[in-house]
């Protein structure tokens, strides 16, 4: 008998902009080959911000349901401004509206044995919540990260409507997914009441099909060219993964004639960013070694993740419980890491796991300079810490696939 799962997602193709999507789409097309039939209901494409074809022809193949759904910022506003009201909890909230009842006739229709909805997008679980309420069937929250923290969301008023999602998704859910032992913990903490078997994990990963279309696609570089290129590819928030260290050891660096453009070229890659970024560095300086650069294609992004002398993670401090799910793609370039994070937090122990000690606080600007220079040290002498194959199979998005599956059906035995 087929098991069908409806899957609720902000994040999927033609989407532009996110890795978010990779976990949803990877997970819609490997979990057919362990007995489960994803019924995907994401939202129409006039809700994204910007929307991309790349993966659209890998989603084409899965039963992808479109509901109606605005960005209120975008289609609500008038001179730049819009109520406030219509943009809690996020500024999908239409999205709700229109998702319910053509999920009704999608339950109706096949009969799912599971609901699984996933964050970041408020709006999913509510979703969620809402369908578990109205069906009775068993519902698995993907949460990913922590849906708040202490002063997360910034906003009061978003914070208590997070909160009160959050709680209520706790408290209905079958099972709660979160991506690092980190946000496992937290959640245990918070919420002592809760059986600790409630909270699950299924980490984020890679993908190996996508490798290995982007190794043939490849060119490497040749041996007599003496600059590096170090590349961070996606997003660089503000306070997040704040680059202001980063940068001051690179101008520090470069007045001691310790690096300079003729040996060192740092891209960063669709940061989403570029206007502060553009700002910072001016301001510093290091304009000749530190490049912004447009999106690009995601098999495009990994061919160069293959040919970086070394990739840049930046993770900040207050975001030790959370793990960018583009570390496990860096780990499978198998290309020299450097991380920038806190060595006590998620993102510096699963690094430490694989056998990568180039590791220095974000914040810490004498730290960067100290740790940069010997990561490039590393880089001349081919001597950078690499993960090992075997170590890093276990984080391919088939593996995580099963891992979920195996959540699925424990959830249906246990009914």
């Amino acid at each position: 008998m087929v098991k069908h799962v409806l899957m609720i997602a902000f994040h999927y193709p033609p989407l532009r902009g996110s890795s978010g999507i990779q976990r949803t789409l990877k997970f819609s097309q490997y979990i057919p080959e362990f007995g489960w039939e994803p019924i995907v209901l994401t939202t129409h494409q006039r809700a994204y911000p910007s929307i991309n074809d790349d993966q659209a022809v890998k989603a084409s193949n899965q039963k992808t349901y479109r509901a109606f759904a605005i960005d209120t910022s975008r289609h609500l506003s008038f001179m730049g401004r819009y109520p406030r009201f219509l943009s809690l909890p996020d500024r999908w909230v239409s999205w709700w509206i229109g998702a319910i009842p053509l999920a009704l006739y999608l339950i109706k229709k096949y009969r799912p044995r599971i609901i699984w909805s996933t964050y970041p997008i408020a709006t999913a679980h509510l979703i969620g919540l809402s369908l578990c309420r109205l069906t009775g069937i068993p519902w698995v929250a993907d949460f990913r990260d922590p849906m708040t923290e202490v002063n997360y969301p910034p906003n009061p008023l978003t914070r208590r409507i997070y909160q009160w999602i959050e709680t209520k998704t706790i408290t209905h859910c079958a099972r709660v997914v979160l991506t690092t032992p980190g946000a496992i913990k937290s959640y245990e903490a918070r919420f002592p009441q809760i059986p600790a078997s409630h909270f699950c994990l299924v980490e984020n990963g890679y993908d190996e099909e996508s490798f290995m279309m982007a190794e043939k696609a490849v060119v490497k570089k040749g041996s007599k060219n003496k600059q590096i290129v170090l590349v961070h590819s996606g997003i660089i928030y503000s306070s997040e993964r704040d680059p202001i260290p980063f940068f001051e050891a690179l101008a520090d660096l470069s007045k001691q004639g310790l690096i300079s453009p003729e040996d060192l070229k740092v891209t960063l890659r669709a940061t989403a960013n570029d206007s502060y970024l553009l700002q910072l560095i001016d301001q510093y300086g290091i304009g000749k070694i530190v490049m912004l650069a447009p999106p690009i294609s995601y098999q495009e992004a990994l061919s160069e993740m293959l040919v970086a002398d070394g990739l840049l993670i930046l993770q900040a401090t207050n975001c030790n419980n959370q793990i960018p799910a583009k570390l496990y793609e860096y780990l499978r370039a198998r290309r020299p890491i450097f991380a920038l994070t806190d060595p006590a937090g998620d993102t510096a122990s699963t690094l430490i796991k694989m056998g990568i000690n180039t590791i220095s606080p974000l914040d810490s600007k004498d730290g960067i300079m100290h740790g940069l220079l010997h990561f490039l040290a590393l880089i001349k002498e081919d001597k950078a810490p690499i993960a090992s194959m075997e170590k890093i199979l276990e984080y391919s998005r088939r593996s995580k696939s099963k891992e979920l599956t195996n959540l699925f059906d424990q959830v249906i035995e246990n009914l």
